[in-house]
């Protein structure tokens, strides 16, 4: 009687102990099952490139940004359906945890994975700006003011940037070195800039270090003058040390330069292409028919180039130099030898 009494009491505990192993076999095999799709889909989130239109080329991440704000920076343009699995992404691996701030270029082949290594080796997009030899300060700083990706100069007036870029002379010519400079989207104007000038700086002390000896310098500045005439004379490389030649000896004997680059100079804006005898005849501070020695400043900025030529100029005796038509010129020791070959560049000039 008793163990029959027991015996009904405990089926329905029997029972009930096996729809609770039922019901927690079930829940771990749902869990289990939740769990190995939620891993499935974040492999394939992880693996999947990003999805990047035409018009989402570009992420800019703004300074203090996270990686919970570029999650759902991702997300709110639609590049990316799960911020989420972002953020487990960088949880997971603590490298991601330090975004750097700027503009990133995107791939339409990129991973999240890809991306946020590139944002967290702060690899943003370079922009380049280059100086050509033989520009003015005028032509490179109208070429700054349009480049939007920089903030604009400040001050604005070409003069109050000689303090600023520690620039002891009259003006900023000749003081921006021929190169390309990269910067990124945000960057100042006057930064790139101050790296012309330091670069020229540089460039030119070295030279000045390593000058031929008499020349009729009395400063590295008088040489970058050279440098510029050089530089504005003739675009061929292997021309440079003789027009030096030329212009070093023509100041050894006290004679005029005669060069019409600083005539073009010396006019300004108002040049039209023409050099007449009248603007031969003209004076100004940089007319070296005119005026004796070197004008007072460089008329353009020279390549590295032209002022190791200007400080190894060639030896020989020519004086005179006309071009040849070709690109290049005629040397000429006398005048009388200068003449004919000014002729000869003249009824060439006529057939053309």
């Amino acid at each position: 009687m008793k163990l029959s009494g027991f015996s009904t009491f405990l089926k329905p505990v029997l029972m009930l102990l096996k729809t609770k192993r039922l019901f927690f076999g079930t829940l771990t095999l749902l869990i289990f099952l939740a769990s190995y799709w939620f891993w499935l889909d974040y492999r394939d989130f992880v693996k999947q490139p990003i999805y990047i239109s035409e018009s989402e080329r570009s992420l800019i991440l703004a300074p203090g940004s996270g990686i919970n704000k570029l999650a759902s920076q991702l997300q709110a343009k639609g590049l990316i359906k799960h911020r989420y699995y972002l953020k487990l992404l960088a949880k997971i691996n603590p490298s991601f945890s330090q975004l750097k701030a700027g503009e990133y270029r995107l791939k339409a082949s990129m991973t999240p994975e890809q991306l946020l290594t590139q944002l967290s080796m702060g690899r943003v997009i370079q922009y380049a700006f280059t100086i050509i030899e033989g520009q003015t300060a005028f032509e490179i700083l109208n070429n700054l003011h349009s480049e939007t990706r920089l903030t604009p100069l400040k001050p604005s007036e070409p003069r109050e940037l000689l303090p600023v870029l520690q620039i002891d002379s009259l003006k900023l010519e000749g003081w921006f070195y021929p190169e390309t400079y990269y910067f990124t989207k945000g960057d100042s104007a006057l930064s790139v800039i101050q790296r012309a000038t330091k670069e020229m700086q540089q460039v030119l002390q070295q030279e000045w270090q390593q000058r031929g000896l008499d020349l009729p310098y009395d400063s590295a500045y008088q040489a970058l003058i050279m440098a510029s005439i050089i530089e504005k004379e003739t675009g061929i490389a292997s021309e440079r040390s003789q027009i030096a030649g030329v212009f070093v000896r023509r100041l050894q004997k006290k004679m005029r330069l005669q060069t019409d680059p600083t005539i073009i100079y010396g006019i300004g804006p108002e040049f039209n292409g023409d050099i007449t005898w009248r603007d031969k005849r003209t004076a100004t501070a940089y007319n070296t028919y005119i005026i004796k020695g070197l004008p007072p400043t460089p008329i353009a900025m020279p390549s590295g180039e032209s002022i190791h030529a200007a400080l190894h100029p060639d030896g020989g005796n020519s004086l005179y130099f006309v071009a040849d038509g070709t690109g290049g010129h005629y040397f000429s020791e006398t005048y009388a030898e200068h003449q004919q070959a000014v002729k000869r560049m003249l009824a060439r000039n006529k057939k053309n």
